[in-house]
């Protein structure tokens, strides 16, 4: 699955987009937002993917104790995780509009 994913992100030609928009003067606050936008996503949907794992691991706990807590664990870390990567996202972009002066 890990080689199918890699395969797919290698098939990504974010620069080819910007480049044509343009006619082939790429920005780097867009080029560099363009990738960190598609990083962001993944931490995203990987995110959402252990919330809802956590959330299948408890619908199937049967009232283990010790399988509940692994469930809500993993549930409390993909949160914390989706809110570290809107963080990320934010805290970039803010930096990105400060140092390149604002669209």
């Amino acid at each position: 699955m890990l080689e199918k994913i890699k395969v797919a992100l290698a098939n990504i030609d974010i620069g080819g987009q910007v480049s044509q928009i343009d006619g082939g003067n790429t920005d780097l606050k867009v080029t560099v937002s363009n990738v960190l936008s598609v990083v962001f996503a993944i931490v995203g949907i990987i995110a959402v993917i252990m919330i809802v794992i956590g959330g299948v691991n408890y619908i199937t706990s049967q009232g283990d104790s010790s399988k509940i807590q692994k469930a809500k664990n993993t549930i409390m870390y993909g949160i914390i995780g989706m809110v570290i990567a809107l963080l990320a996202f934010a805290i970039v972009n803010f930096v990105l509009n400060g140092l390149m002066g604002k669209s």
